[in-house]
């Protein structure tokens, strides 16, 4: 799903579409073979203008006598149009089933993808373009459109039409139907041709949609700090770019299928057929072969397969993006999820201690970005962790929130390993409150009540005073249910007391604070740090900090460095030791004094 991915091998991409099509493939069968006999029934009229043609132009054939031919006018007339009007019915409902089918296996493949990805781990996203995603999970559905609601049934009504052509013609004149048909083996000849000169630059199509797709969702979230502070023709840079690389891939792509293609659809262009037909019929009629009234069959019959021919033609096109997309879909379904649990969260203390045991993680595998972590978070005490910029502090947050699990090592919580707890469970016990904003289109009410959509108005209101947004609330038109992004335009830092508010109403034993005034303005900080210091009182709490004055007052003070734990203590012992958490505390300009052994914060 993005631009590095190797091409799949042709046996992935056949597994995939196979395992995204077992649901309803057996009816995708059906639905074709009912497609396939229809087709014929509508041709078998064309069979009875032939015999009808004879009777009014020549002798009686068939071995029937001439006085019976009038019977058996109306009797061809009549089955003609039973077999048109049955054909088309069950065209119709082959076409019907299908995209009944089409409609299904949607649902199922989203429904699917979205149970997926609720049990993959939290830090999966922060490591994919959100425009990845909603390929997979939008566009690349909606490309299996034309491989489960036509393919299935444009391949039974061609081979319907094929086999009825030659099994017809054959029996009219084997020497008539070889020529007749000629045009046909060569059409897939070169389709063959044009698909396999184009299969190599399948993935580097897909690639070029993601990487659209990428720039389009960066360029809309980034579009403030872009016309802000972007040049002139910087804001369409990274979208122009993905747009020529696309057109480039899209040419190696289009360019064996254009003069290919072009060939094979003149091959099969109903006036070709009727050239050859008469050509060929005129030269056996000369020779003697055949009389010149049994020609016909093949001038009526012939022509006939040139349109269903053309239409797979162009269904096979729209089925080699819709492998694509289903390889995609399926790497999307096979994503790792998180571990199982095994304790219910019975098993788990109200006030349970937060362990962390020699832990170690890093993203790609070799550079570590943790190394041998060992912190304990005593129940009802706060533990602030501070350091610089990349030294690990947000991952410690969220390998406890479990965004992710560690390489090495465990946390643990109340003694149970937090991979052995229900992800839904664990966040019951432990909530959070982030510097990214993640609020759901909906209203204020149910985006507080998200995480318990059972609580009363009262209960909602009760955490919105306590995390100081209330007022704010209710002073929008609708209130509670004023929806966010239309009638409820929200500060930074009030949307961040809104997401507070929702962790209240939650009533977490622990809390993890990450950075949850970094965008706030000096009034909003206030009313966070005010929200925040009610909130957490009495459960054991994880503060991220850069500003070493917000967490002087924590009960453990713990610096982290290239991944390592530095120094660890209070704020008093830590300045008394003149460590790198003294010059920290200096270099930001704060009193030496202000916090000391001998006068205690």
């Amino acid at each position: 799903m993005s631009d590095a991915t190797p091409p799949a091998p042709p046996a992935a991409v056949e597994g995939a579409l196979s395992q995204l099509l077992k649901p309803i493939r057996g009816r995708l069968v059906a639905a074709a073979a009912l497609a396939g006999l229809g087709t014929v029934l509508t041709l078998l009229p064309l069979a009875g203008i032939a015999y009808l043609a004879t009777v009014a132009l020549g002798p009686a054939t068939f071995g029937l006598a001439t006085a019976d031919s009038t019977a058996w006018v109306w009797a061809v007339i009549a089955g003609s149009l039973a077999c048109l009007a049955l054909g088309m019915i069950l065209i119709s409902l082959g076409e019907m089933l299908a995209h009944l089918l089409d409609n299904r296996i949607t649902a199922h493949l989203r429904l699917a993808i979205t149970r997926r990805l609720a049990k993959v781990p939290l830090g999966w996203f922060t490591a994919r373009a959100s425009g990845e995603v909603k390929q997979a999970m939008q566009d690349d559905v909606d490309t299996l459109h034309s491989l489960t609601a036509h393919f299935y049934t444009t391949v039974g009504r061609a081979l319907g039409a094929v086999l009825f052509a030659t099994l017809y013609l054959f029996a009219m004149d084997w020497r008539m139907a070889l020529v007749s048909l000629l045009p046909f083996p060569l059409f897939f000849l070169f389709v063959s041709r044009a698909t396999r000169a184009s299969s190599a630059n399948m993935q580097a199509f897909g690639a070029g949609m993601a990487r659209i797709n990428n720039a389009v969702v960066e360029f809309v979230n980034g579009i403030t700090v872009v016309k802000s502070f972007g040049v002139e023709g910087k804001a369409q840079a990274n979208y122009r770019e993905a747009v020529d690389s696309f057109a480039l891939a899209f040419q190696d792509f289009a360019r064996p299928l254009v003069s290919a293609m072009a060939n094979a659809h003149a091959l099969i262009t109903p006036v070709v057929v009727l050239g050859i037909v008469l050509t060929f019929g005129t030269l056996f009629t000369w020779l003697g072969w055949i009389e010149a009234i049994d020609l016909l069959p093949f001038l009526l019959v012939a022509p006939s397969l040139c349109a269903p021919l053309l239409l797979l033609s162009y269904i096979t096109h729209d089925l080699h993006n819709a492998t694509a997309a289903a390889l995609r879909i399926q790497q999307l379904l096979n994503t790792p999820v998180l571990p199982g649990p095994t304790h219910a969260a019975s098993t788990l203390l109200p006030r349970a201690e937060l362990r962390v045991q020699n832990v170690s993680y890093s993203y790609d595998g070799e550079t570590p970005v943790l190394s041998d972590i060992d912190l304990t978070l005593e129940p009802g005490t706060v533990t602030a962790v501070v350091g610089p910029s990349g030294a690990g502090k947000s991952t410690l947050a969220r390998l406890l929130l479990r965004f992710f699990d560690p390489d090495a090592g465990s946390i643990t919580l109340g003694g149970v390993d937090l991979r052995q707890i229900d992800s839904v469970q664990l966040y019951r016990h432990v909530g959070f409150v982030l510097q990214d904003i993640r609020l759901i289109h909906a209203s204020l009410r149910e985006n507080i009540a998200l995480g318990r959509a059972s609580a009363s108005l009262e209960e909602i209101e009760q955490a919105a005073r306590l995390a100081n947004v209330h007022e704010r609330i209710i002073a929008l038109p609708r209130g509670y249910e004023s929806v966010v992004g239309e009638d409820a335009q929200l500060s930074g830092g009030e949307l961040q007391r809104v997401s507070i508010a929702r962790a209240v109403l939650l009533d977490p034993a622990v809390l993890v604070l990450d950075e949850a005034t970094a965008a706030a303005d000096a009034e909003n900080e206030m009313q966070i740090q005010q929200a925040l210091s009610r909130f957490a009182h009495g459960r054991t709490v994880l503060v991220i900090a850069h500003r070493l004055d917000t967490v002087m007052h924590a009960d453990q003070i713990i610096l982290i460095d290239h991944g390592r734990i530095q120094e660890q203590g209070t704020h008093a012992q830590l300045l008394a030791a003149g460590g790198r958490y003294a010059r920290l505390w200096q270099a930001g300009g704060y009193s030496h004094t202000e916090c000391t052994e001998h006068a205690p914060c």
